[in-house]
Formats: structure tokens, C-alpha cells, sequence
């Protein structure tokens, strides 16, 4: 009887197979990221607002190289969070859509830069 594909497959990950810690060290090592903030274009439009008092939508959608639809849902889940405020006004005749991070927001978002710089630097001590 012939190897199969499969025979080979485990006889390759065996070779490079390195222990699972258990779940609990694990769980320690990997923080709960906050699963809102988490996503890139969230992460980058917080982190956008973080350092401006606010920006308009075009000026997010310039900067973050997304098109309407992509930034528009992904505000309205920040919107929801309570995250992220926005603004709809009128700037003479033209329609303006501003946004400003929240108090909750800039919380949550220095939560996450700890949590994440706790996990850089638990890597690097392994």
C-alpha cells in the first residue's frame, strides 16, 4: 500500500511540530482585543480621529484608500459602539459628513494600544 497525500502531510507537520501551550497560557498570552477597534479600517479611522480633533468623510476616505461604502459601514459600526460621533452639516450649499472620536472611544482605543503593546512585548520575551 502506497503513501497518500494525507501520510505525507502529517509526516511534514510532525517534523515542524512545536507543543501547544495549554488554553490558560494561552488565554494569558492573548489578550481580549476589542473586536470593534480590532478590524483594519476601524483601527485605522480611530486611529485617524485619535490624532486629529476630527475629519471630514472624504478626508477619511483619502487617507485610509477606501471607497464610500467600505468607510460608511465601517463608521456606522464605530457610530454604534459609541465610538466615533458624526456630524452632518452644510458648509454653504455643499453637504459635509464630520467625524470626532468620543471619550469612550479614545477609552477604548488607549485600552487597545496597551493591550497590544503588553503582547508585543510578552513576544519578545519568549
Amino acid at each position: 500500500m502506497g503513501r497518500t497525500k494525507l501520510d505525507t502531510k502529517r509526516q511534514l507537520i510532525s517534523r515542524h511540530h512545536v507543543p501547544v501551550r495549554s488554553a490558560a497560557a494561552n488565554a494569558e498570552e492573548f489578550p481580549d482585543l476589542d473586536r470593534i477597534i480590532h478590524e483594519r479600517m476601524r483601527l485605522g479611522i480611530v486611529s485617524a480621529l485619535a490624532v486629529n480633533p476630527s475629519l471630514s468623510f472624504n478626508d477619511l476616505k483619502r487617507l485610509l484608500k477606501t471607497t464610500d461604502g467600505n468607510l460608511s459601514v465601517h463608521a456606522r459600526k464605530l457610530e454604534e459602539a459609541d465610538y466615533i460621533i458624526c456630524s452632518k452639516f452644510f458648509e454653504g450649499r455643499i453637504p459635509r459628513t464630520e467625524y470626532r472620536l468620543t471619550v469612550s472611544g479614545k477609552k477604548a482605543f488607549d485600552e487597545y494600544l496597551i493591550q497590544m503593546e503588553n503582547l508585543v512585548r510578552r513576544m519578545k520575551e519568549q
